[in-house]
């Protein structure tokens, strides 16, 4: 894509994640973050309701992220766009998205309940988009809080990594006062009322063994990766700081290391390490400046360089209005000024830089040019979603998607005043345009507006948005398990189109191979029709465009299909008699044939692991097994009990509500889409006509 022509400083930039599971302390850190790097001038407080990345009335009155909000600020000379992303397994969305434009992450877990459940799901997600990670345990203030427990589950249950404690806590739950640097071996204290000024202390005697001991672990743990530190080790030379770090960083770039910090975001304890840390440690774009993309043309694969001089960038997240949106961009290569003219390829839309925005929560701050390895924002127009490549017109790439998964649970919504159709029919859009999860459709039978999404909360948050954000009184739905069929076996089919329209004669035929694929797959569409010189582009276009739009119409039950993949693989026309309608309707002929030799009706399923005391984990098991839950795994944890099951989605409505009964309120719990079974019509009629109503 050419060569770079701008003198930005890449190595400058550190584009950071905040991930982990709900309320393990994500939002109080980056509160701090703010605060300290004196982009704020007071501490934002999640009690109070005063956080600046919790901006949603509904943040705010629940106490929990549910959007993803950027933030820009300075530490020292450097520029750092930090993403606070949601805990909750409903808002998974906004996770995905914000990892797959972050080059590091900063994972945070509980000193108390240790590596839960959604704490995996995101750290499985940054594996997955090969995004480097430092940890921070937070709340070792707190009754129960235990460093070492919660060090020793991340090493049981990421094995991918190598974590290293780079803190030594200094005293336990209500005693935590400070951490001892194992780099520097100097004790931090953090002083005053809001934690700013930073005290280097000498390590107390009564903690010098314990803390070299900790040092020695360490360094022998570097030392078995880098043969020059092994050296130095060996020899029990001083090894110098900053050759220490420069090591340790290359290790932790490339995913092998995980530095593994202490603190108590509340009490102000550890804060600034973490953040001189994800300078020191955490990778810059230029570490990760390779990036993948293909031609929208051809096809062809593109590997894209942070140098390079063409621009392009991947919208990661759209706030909706009804004029213009807000689109959050991703930039890797090339630069932007404002009056810049990019192209969607996907829309092929040109898009006209008015304004480019350095973002701040809900605030913006307008700039004139931005460069490669930013996160910025631009006002675009509405037909631009997430997941979206914005580039130079004479360099046209798509960047590699981000992937979602389909909603679960759907709900029927109407205006209570007739004046308020058109209202809501534009706020379900917006919605629907700022949340890839969230789907909307009109039901063929009833006419209602139906709204699909990932979970009872995940609707419930948006009821309220509706009524409380847009003014809008509606009437709701009981909330219903969205099905979907697939297809009973594979097979290859050729549609016919042969139709007189007028005195046009209209005639094609097109070949399709439909496989049925494994569950972690919704739809996949491709052509074996790329090189094929003799077939017009169009041509080409309308066959899998036809495809996917038809896969995604229902099967013969209605529902949605998922799981295949289909691939076009011929198409025979005449050049006066084929057109790009006739190759559609050949292409919805070979769907219907497909579906006419049956489907298989399939439910969504949850993973559900809850945390409870031993003495009611048995009237739990015996809920969850009449509501046909298979039981995987009941362990031991400081607590009690954890338990591991798969359960039908249709199975756990009112749980949230009946769990604090069966446990007298003392059990917790994490549930998240885990793929579809099986389920017999008999089956379905069991569950009652709400469920099968819905299409």
């Amino acid at each position: 894509m050419g060569s770079t022509t701008d003198n930005f400083n890449f190595s400058n930039i550190r584009n950071i994640g905040v991930i982990a599971h709900i309320d393990a302390g994500k939002t109080t850190i980056t509160e701090r973050f703010l605060y300290y790097s004196g982009k704020t001038h007071r501490i934002g407080d999640i009690d109070s309701g005063s956080t600046v990345m919790d901006y949603l009335d509904e943040e705010r009155k629940r106490g929990i992220t549910i959007v993803a909000a950027a933030a820009s600020f300075n530490w020292d000379k450097y520029l750092i766009h930090l993403i606070d992303t949601p805990g909750h397994i409903d808002f998974t969305a906004e996770v995905e998205r914000s990892i797959r434009v972050s080059d590091g992450a900063v994972v945070v877990f509980s000193g108390v309940e240790g590596v839960e459940a959604q704490s995996e799901k995101v750290w499985r997600q940054s594996v997955h988009y090969n995004v480097p990670k430092i940890a921070f345990i937070n709340k070792l203030d707190r009754l129960g809080a235990s460093f070492e427990r919660c060090f020793s589950e991340i090493k049981t249950k990421f094995p991918d990594v190598i974590p290293i404690a780079f803190h030594y806590p200094v005293g336990i739950e209500s005693e935590f006062s400070a951490v001892v640097d194992l780099m520097e071996m100097k004790l931090l204290k953090f002083e005053g009322d809001d934690g700013t000024e930073v005290v280097e202390l000498p390590i107390p005697d009564a903690l010098t063994d314990e803390c070299e001991f900790a040092r020695e672990e360490l360094l022998s743990s570097v030392a078995d990766l880098s043969e020059v530190v092994a050296d130095y080790y060996l020899a029990e030379k001083t090894i110098p700081l900053e050759f220490l770090k420069n090591e340790i960083r290359k290790y932790v770039v490339c995913g092998v290391i995980c530095p593994v910090f202490a603190g108590s975001a509340k009490k102000n304890i550890g804060i600034q390490p973490i953040m001189d840390a994800i300078i020191d440690y955490l990778p810059s774009p230029e570490d990760r400046e390779a990036f993948l993309g293909h031609n929208p043309k051809s096809g062809d694969e593109i590997n894209g360089s942070l140098h390079d001089s063409a621009f392009a960038g991947l919208i990661f997240k759209v706030v909706a209005s009804g004029s213009a949106d807000l689109l959050y961009l991703r930039t890797y290569s090339g630069t932007l000024a404002l009056n810049d003219s990019l192209i969607n390829p996907r829309t092929k839309e040109q898009v006209k830089i008015k304004r480019l925005l350095r973002l701040y929560s809900r605030n913006i701050e307008s700039i004139e040019k931005v460069g490669a390895g930013d996160i910025i924002g631009v006002i675009g127009p509405k037909n631009s979603f997430t997941g979206d490549t914005l580039c130079s017109h004479n360099h046209q790439i798509m960047l590699e998607e981000i992937t979602f998964p389909e909603p679960v649970i759907s709900m029927a919504v109407e205006p209570r005043s007739i004046k308020d159709k058109d209202k809501l029919h534009n706020c379900l859009e917006m919605l629907c345009r700022e949340d890839p999860t969230l789907n909307m459709q009109r039901h063929e039978t009833t006419g209602q507006l139906i709204l699909s999404g990932m979970g009872e909360l995940h609707l419930e948050i948006n009821r309220n948005r509706i009524k409380n954000e847009f003014s809008i009184e509606a009437r709701y739905g009981k909330p219903r398990v969205a099905f979907r069929e697939t297809l009973e076996t594979s097979c290859s089919i050729t549609g016919i189109f042969n139709k007189t329209l007028g005195d046009t004669e209209l005639y094609t035929e097109v070949d399709i191979q439909l496989e049925i694929v494994s569950s972690d797959d919704g739809i996949k569409v491709d052509s074996t029709l790329g090189k094929r010189q003799d077939l017009p582009l169009n041509w080409k276009n309308s066959a899998t465009d036809t495809l996917m739009a038809g896969l995604k119409t229902g099967g013969n039950l209605g529902y949605s299909l998922i799981h295949i993949s289909g691939t076009v693989t011929d198409i025979r026309g005449v050049p006066d008699k084929t057109t790009e309608g006739s190759i559609a309707g050949a292409v919805m002929d070979a769907i219907s044939q497909a579906i006419r030799r049956g489907t298989k009706l399939l439910e969504p399923l949850m993973k559900l692991d809850i945390t409870a005391p031993e003495e009611v984990i048995g009237e739990i098991t015996g809920y969850l097994q009449i509501r046909r839950a298979i039981i995987h795994h009941i362990g031991n944890n400081p607590d009690g009990k954890t338990l591991s099951c798969e359960v039908p989605l249709a199975e756990m409505f009112g749980f949230s509500s009946a769990l604090p009964k069966l446990s007298g309120g003392r059990a917790s719990f994490s549930m998240e889409p885990h793929g579809y079974q099986e389920i017999s019509l008999a089956e379905l009629q069991k569950l009652g006509n709400d469920n099968i109503l819905l299409h």
